[in-house]
């Protein structure tokens, strides 16, 4: 069995394209599986509604191509937070979440990597904070109903843009269906900001960590930066998780427009494999040196 897994992020595709044809462009670059997209527009959002009929042709594609939907990115909840003041708003947050499990359950996605936001479009207060924490044990006993792992993916913004903020919601939570899963970018971006160190910030989430984002970024931008041309250190984060048990990784950055996206495929892919099967073949002996 191989060692470890590595997923493409979908928006990473085109699209316009079908979910047959962004299986097997995943499986031509040499991918292991996609992270499906349930983001905060009608489009994704419409995916939690599913007909039987569409969740087992999608099924039959996975075991078709070869490549299945193992992880799933709900960032919906960016407009639908847990924590919102608003009662209607956060019923409907719940909704999403509840939906969300019953998708990975009838999928086969293993993990939802939650948004680590209270809320987004309004302004944070106490009380958004104890109604996120209150509807994320909810969501911690729907998950564990289903088998589903959660974990959260450690922001752009102060309110959890590291491991260590995102630990402090898995310890009062205390289930172990609520993790962490870290997006390696935006806590390099965290770690500039506050002079600290990344490895150290993974370090705080030992045993708790279900996969990782492997994300390029620059300081102060976390978006749509190529791989090479940011100051990630992928080498010492990718060894830093893999020796915290991850063994799960996904590569995350987002279609643009350019008509050679299959090579920005092939880029992403083997640049982080080329680190991940030197590690699953023991190749880090910098400790016996």
């Amino acid at each position: 069995m191989k060692a470890y897994t590595i997923g493409l992020y979908e928006k990473a595709m085109p699209g316009t394209l079908s979910w047959k044809e962004k299986m097997l462009a995943a499986k031509k670059a040499g991918y292991d599986f996609i992270e499906i997209s349930i983001d905060e527009t009608d489009e994704k959002l419409s995916r939690l509604d599913m007909s039987r009929d569409e969740r087992v042709e999608l099924q039959s594609l996975m075991f078709e191509t070869g490549i299945p939907i193992r992880t799933m990115c709900l960032s919906g909840h960016r407009k639908y937070p847990l924590g919102s003041s608003d009662d209607a708003i956060r019923a409907r947050g719940m909704e999403i979440m509840e939906k969300a499990v019953c998708l990975a359950e009838d999928l086969g996605v293993r993990i939802i990597q939650l948004a680590g936001y209270d809320v987004y479009y309004e302004e944070g207060s106490e009380a958004t904070r104890a109604y996120f924490l209150e509807n994320l044990r909810k969501a911690a006993e729907m998950a564990s109903a289903k088998g589903i792992l959660m974990g959260f993916e450690t922001m752009e913004t102060e309110f959890m843009n590291t491991v260590e903020k995102a630990m402090d919601y898995v310890k009062k939570v205390d289930s172990v269906y609520l993790n962490v899963y870290p997006d390696l970018g935006n806590i390099t971006n965290a770690a500039v900001s506050y002079g600290k160190n990344v490895l150290d910030d993974l370090e705080t989430g030992r045993g708790r960590l279900v996969a990782m984002h492997l994300k390029e970024t620059v300081p102060g931008k976390f978006r749509e930066i190529p791989y090479g041309t940011g100051h990630v250190d992928f080498e010492s984060g990718i060894r830093k998780a893999w020796e915290l048990g991850v063994r799960r990784y996904v590569t995350e950055f987002w279609y643009t427009g350019n008509p050679e996206w299959e090579q920005d495929l092939d880029l992403a892919v083997s640049k982080m494999t080329a680190i991940l099967d030197g590690l699953a073949c023991g190749g880090d002996n910098s400790e016996n040196q």
